[in-house]
């Protein structure tokens, strides 16, 4: 299936910093493209690569690493400070998952 042209029924929300997206969307312009029309590409180039359609460094991965520890460490800052808590057995429950 060709993702790029394919009817759009669905909708894909994402977080993004906005000044990252005026530059995108300036960028992809010059190209006549949206933002849209952009990750569509992206989507569909992934899955002609089976994967990222480009390569992925250390560099990149590290940035990821960190973010992701970022994140989870606010998480965590936010749970420890939350005053409801859980069993182990309600959070197995809870997360639909067995011990």
């Amino acid at each position: 299936m060709d993702v790029v042209s394919s009817a759009k029924t669905d909708l894909f929300r994402m977080r993004i910093n906005p000044e990252i997206r005026r530059n995108l969307e300036s960028v992809y312009a010059k190209n006549g493209l949206t933002l849209t029309d952009a990750v569509n590409v992206f989507f569909q180039q992934s899955l002609n690569a089976g994967g990222f359609p480009f390569s992925v460094t250390a560099d990149n991965a590290e940035l990821v690493k960190a973010k992701a520890f970022n994140r989870l460490m606010k998480e965590l800052d936010e749970g420890v400070s939350d005053p409801v808590s859980y069993s182990e057995d309600e959070v197995y429950q809870m997360l639909g998952v067995t011990k």
